[in-house]
């Protein structure tokens, strides 16, 4: 019979039932750990580890041991189970990566499974929502992207309620201006809102027409591209203040009917 050195105590339980009943298993086999690794395709410095709990077996090592003691594996395999889920909280073994190969050719144990010592399955499970997540934010904000591109690049007419909001890091559309007068009011064939709210940041061709017509007013916005930005926010208040209007930078219905209105300065 075997003298096995005392099991860490730091083991969890289940790991520790699960080694103990290996050692069983070679003891009843009288077998070394060299005959173990002759017959199991382990080396023999793997099953020391195994015996003395600093590396989880992998599965088929437990089958194959089962075996060679005439005992059916299945229950042996359900606690292997149990051990492999709670080895993590056990020791983490700084030698789980040594030697854990068969003693062929091939240096990965059959099941190409490292010791849950060195890799925790919570940091896995953690690594694989983050990649999930990652994933599924790129796709969101392609969808925004090309969204907010396709409002950019086809100019509308008719009046719309809530303008897109972009950062202005997006490639600008730029807008052609066609300033025509009818029934006494300015249009530069864009959009013939007098009601939609614009702010810093919004995108579209309402902004395009509001930057026209402050164009047209003497007022330069920059470029004519659709994008509410610094420049166009300081000619809104330009003319805001030149109109006598409440100066915040956003044009409403009074700013609207102030632009389509002016005559240029």
């Amino acid at each position: 019979m075997s003298r096995w050195k005392p099991l860490p105590d730091e083991v969890h339980p289940h790991v520790h039932h699960l080694v103990v009943r290996l050692r069983r298993l070679k003891d009843r086999g009288g077998l070394g750990t060299r005959q173990l690794a002759a017959k199991t395709g382990y080396s023999a410095k793997s099953w020391q580890r195994y015996l003395n709990g600093r590396t989880l077996p992998p599965r088929e090592a437990v089958e194959a041991i089962a075996r060679l003691g005439g005992e059916d594996p299945t229950r042996l395999l359900a606690l292997h189970e149990m051990a492999a889920e709670r080895w993590a909280e056990g020791r983490a073994a700084p030698d789980a990566l040594a030697d854990h190969a068969p003693a062929t050719s091939d240096p990965d144990p059959p099941t190409g499974r490292l010791s849950y010592g060195r890799y925790p399955r919570a940091l896995v499970t953690a690594g694989g929502v983050a990649l999930v997540l990652s994933v599924s934010m790129a796709l969101v904000l392609a969808v925004q992207l090309a969204d907010a591109r396709a409002q950019l690049a086809h100019a509308r007419t008719d009046t719309v309620a809530a303008p897109a909001t972009v950062t202005e890091s997006l490639l600008p559309t730029v807008y052609p201006c066609r300033p025509e007068r009818s029934d006494g009011r300015w249009y530069a064939g864009l959009s013939r809102t007098t009601t939609t709210i614009l702010a810093y940041t919004h995108v579209g061709p309402e902004v395009a027409e509001a930057q026209c017509l402050l164009r047209r007013a003497g007022v330069s916005p920059g470029d004519i591209d659709g994008v509410f930005g610094p420049k166009t926010q300081r000619a809104v208040v330009r003319v805001q203040e030149q109109e006598g209007l409440v100066v915040d930078g956003v044009i409403g219905p009074h700013t609207w009917k102030a632009l389509r209105e002016a005559d240029p300065r």
